[in-house]
């Protein structure tokens, strides 16, 4: 379309090398490093810990979010390939998990959003990320705007 601006995703073996990087820099700091809460204009980095929805074995990723009052806020966007990420799979499935935010840990109800809400939570991602519209046209598959809803520990 004329007027739409293009926009590139780095190749995946980038993406993979990064995310890499950046699990090792968690690990080595002893969780000191890597994760940090949002800021104004700035979106915040958690570790999401998932049951694999095959194996039954505890996933955990380092993902991008912001905050909506006590909700948490992710987008399943898979390096804006296409596909949804095996995290947001994973929670379909089953959708309770857990989250460390840098120095404390929360336990979570997923769920995706949808109508209204939705359209709130997309337009908050794009105060953080103005070409989120043109990445999101890269994909066939919608990105899910996942909110993580806190729940009580028993």
């Amino acid at each position: 379309m004329p007027g739409e601006k293009k926009v590139r995703v780095p190749p995946r073996w980038v993406e993979r090398a990064a995310w890499s990087v950046h699990r090792a820099i968690l690990r080595f700091s002893g969780g000191r490093l890597g994760l940090r809460r949002p800021r104004p204009g700035k979106w915040g980095s958690l570790r999401l810990t998932t049951v694999g929805r095959l194996s039954g074995q505890e996933r955990r990723v380092i993902l991008a979010y912001f905050e909506d009052g006590s909700d948490l806020v992710l987008l399943s966007m898979n390096g804006w390939h296409e596909g949804h990420p095996a995290w947001w799979l994973n929670l379909r499935e089953a959708p309770e998990a857990t989250v460390e935010l840098g120095g404390s840990d929360r336990a979570v109800h997923a769920r995706a959003a949808e109508g209204q809400e939705r359209a709130r939570l997309w337009d908050r991602w794009r105060t953080f990320d103005k070409d989120l519209d043109a990445y999101a046209s890269l994909r066939s598959t919608e990105a899910v705007v996942v909110v993580l809803e806190p729940r009580p520990v028993v």
